[in-house]
């Protein structure tokens, strides 16, 4: 890499971190310029993988406060997202680089209408909180199933994996969004741990993307987490669309 994009990766990795702990869809921002230095789309993917579990980490830390008392709800949600994430880790390593062409930009595309779409599951979640639906404490097997076929698809491929995380809880459990993003942050984090424990000892990766993510995504980690009720969620919203839509054109030209 050249030192114009070394500093362009360390950057997407400080802003996929914050957006990661706010929001999620982090991958929108890391991936295409990842792609840009000119690595294969695998590569980068694995690349970013790695790069960013620290972020995942430190913005978990960054909402410990908002953890509290949700211990038992963590560590069920968070054996699906174990088994999910290994999952979609192996799929990525054992489907062709073909396949993975063909899928990401429908992934990527599927990410952006969730993104964009948000705001309409808010209100619905709040439609259903003013009619005094019961309190779900877990969300049962349908929030379970959920999340693991979530984490299927954030081991392959994490881009919005966090939108849907939260999209899910959301409305099956009667929580603060606070509180649920500080759920999603840890499941994110295992996701993005278990799939790097595979693509260390058996995916091809470029040590220096894997290292500038990593610090810049920690970074932004605590940044995001720090202030994350500060940020306005049309502009993180518009930002994420529309750094997606430019991955989205350039996966389809190429």
């Amino acid at each position: 890499m050249t030192p114009s994009e070394m500093a362009a990766v360390f950057a997407a990795g400080t802003g996929a971190g914050a957006v990661n702990a706010v929001v999620g869809s982090g991958t929108l921002i890391t991936f295409p310029v990842l792609l840009a230095t000119g690595l294969p789309p695998v590569t980068a993917t694995v690349s970013n993988g790695l790069g960013l579990v620290p972020g995942s980490l430190s913005a978990a830390i960054g909402y410990r406060e908002e953890l509290r008392g949700q211990r038992r709800r963590v560590l069920l949600l968070g054996i699906g997202a174990a088994l999910g994430g290994l999952a979609g880790a192996v799929l990525l390593l054992t489907l062709p680089e073909s396949a993975f062409e063909r899928i990401v930009p429908v992934l990527v595309g599927l990410a952006l209408v969730l993104v964009a779409c948000q705001p309409l599951i808010a209100k619905r979640v709040r439609r259903r909180r003013r009619a005094g639906r019961p309190v779900r404490r877990d969300g049962g097997p349908l929030l379970f199933t959920g999340l693991t076929l979530a984490s299927v698809y954030g081991g392959y491929f994490s881009a919005a994996q966090g939108i849907i995380y939260v999209s899910l809880m959301s409305m099956l459990l009667d929580e603060t969004l606070q509180r649920l993003n500080a759920v999603k942050n840890v499941l994110a984090a295992v996701v993005n741990t278990v799939a790097a424990v595979l693509f260390v000892f058996f995916a091809e990766f470029d040590w220096t993307a894997v290292l500038l993510i990593a610090a810049g995504s920690s970074l932004g980690g605590l940044i995001g987490a720090r202030t994350g009720r500060r940020f306005s969620p049309a502009v993180l919203r518009t930002l994420i669309v529309s750094v997606g839509t430019v991955a989205l054109v350039h996966l389809v030209l190429h």
